[in-house]
């Protein structure tokens, strides 16, 4: 554990100084977000924080192949990481350009598939399929469409929430750190070692986030892009893929402690634990989607009726619309981990009522201020 706190220690900083070099490269080349009738904030920002963040993820891969536990770890643990690091400078090389030049829908699709594609054909992808109690092998066909499908509906998803100062890289963070949390007690309860690819990812990405959150969150000095944000989605799918690599199938149809000491099986949480973090930015896109192809429009065309947009409109703050959604997304990820990782009505019990208060205080905050100031 002390070695992947080092690692975390390695990408926020590495993340954080990297950010104010990416901020004046941004602004050099023109890579600024102008202030348009969508967007929300007042002032032109420049972009680039996704090169700041994949500096903080490299970083940290540097150190970790210099720590003793985590450099005589398994062969597979840095063919991983390699494999997605090399995928994820692909996807960020695409948000580059897209902040760049404003790629359109169809050629920033072809990126993401493109970035998928190779992380598959350097060795990344699912095995089988981990379902309760047994598992589903596949063939090389099958596991890379369900790999780079994943991939890019998770990218596509982070980047469809990334709209107010802070919001995708503080979700990631949160969601990265409920991860590793997982993979690492699912390594231990296994025995098998806690050099684990996924652990490594995720915390490295959760201090990633960090480090640019600083520069990020309201009132941001930059952004981070599309070349973030799909670096953030990308990151989290393959982390999960990773994760199902990493142990034999009938080690997670055993579970964590036994078949019967959790409510959720322990199988099929690599699986759900990407959405599950991102339960928010998948409903946002799909509800996008929806809007828009029943008004007649293209699914990728922009609009502002996003969930933050609608917090906005509700009365609250920029910065307490971002913080209700990290507590939200917390809510969900953390509360998946624990139904997978523990049993007892008491889970549930404490499940509910933060979510009530997370949904009381959604509804009611705006209320109880309008009729203070009233």
């Amino acid at each position: 554990m002390r070695e992947y706190l080092v690692v975390f220690g390695v990408a926020i900083g590495v993340a954080y100084l990297l950010s104010s070099i990416a901020r004046q490269t941004a602004q050099q080349l023109g890579a600024v977000a102008q202030v348009r009738d969508r967007d929300v904030h007042a002032i032109p920002t420049p972009y680039f924080g996704g090169p700041a963040m994949l500096g903080g993820l490299v970083a940290a891969y540097l150190t970790a192949t210099h720590l003793p536990f985590l450099s005589g770890g398994d062969a597979s643990l840095y063919a991983d990481v390699r494999a997605v690091l090399v995928g994820a400078s692909v996807i960020c090389i695409v948000g580059i350009i897209d902040d760049l030049f404003e790629l359109d829908a169809l050629s920033k699709f072809a990126g993401q598939v493109l970035a998928g594609v190779i992380t598959v054909a350097m060795g990344l992808h699912f095995v089988y399929l981990p379902l309760p109690n047994t598992y589903l092998g596949l063939d090389q066909a099958q596991a890379m469409i369900l790999t780079v499908f994943l991939i890019v509906a998770t990218a596509n998803a982070m980047n469809f929430v990334d709209g107010l100062d802070g919001l995708a890289a503080g979700m990631a963070a949160i969601g990265s750190i409920a991860f590793f949390i997982y993979a690492f007690v699912l390594a231990v309860e296994n025995g098998e070692t806690r050099a684990v690819a996924a652990a490594l990812l995720t915390i490295s990405l959760a201090g990633a986030c960090l480090g640019i959150l600083p520069h990020n969150f309201f009132p941001a000095r930059m952004f981070i892009g599309d070349s973030g944000s799909m670096l953030l989605g990308f990151v989290l799918a393959c982390s999960s893929i990773s994760l199902t690599g990493q142990f034999p199938a009938t080690s997670l149809s055993e579970g964590i402690g036994g078949a019967d000491s959790s409510l959720l099986p322990a199988a099929i949480l690599p699986l759900i634990l990407p959405f599950a973090i991102l339960t928010i930015p998948f409903l946002d896109m799909g509800l996008a989607v929806l809007r828009r192809t029943r008004a007649g429009r293209s699914p990728f065309s922009p609009d502002k009726m996003h969930i933050h947009h609608r917090l906005l409109e509700i009365g609250h703050s920029h910065r307490r619309a971002v913080l209700l959604m990290y507590a939200a997304a917390a809510l969900v990820a953390f509360g998946v981990v624990a139904v997978g990782l523990f049993s007892g009505w008491q889970l549930f019990v404490a499940i509910a009522l933060i979510t009530a208060l997370v949904t009381a205080a959604i509804f009611l905050l705006p209320r109880l201020e309008s009729k203070v100031w009233s």
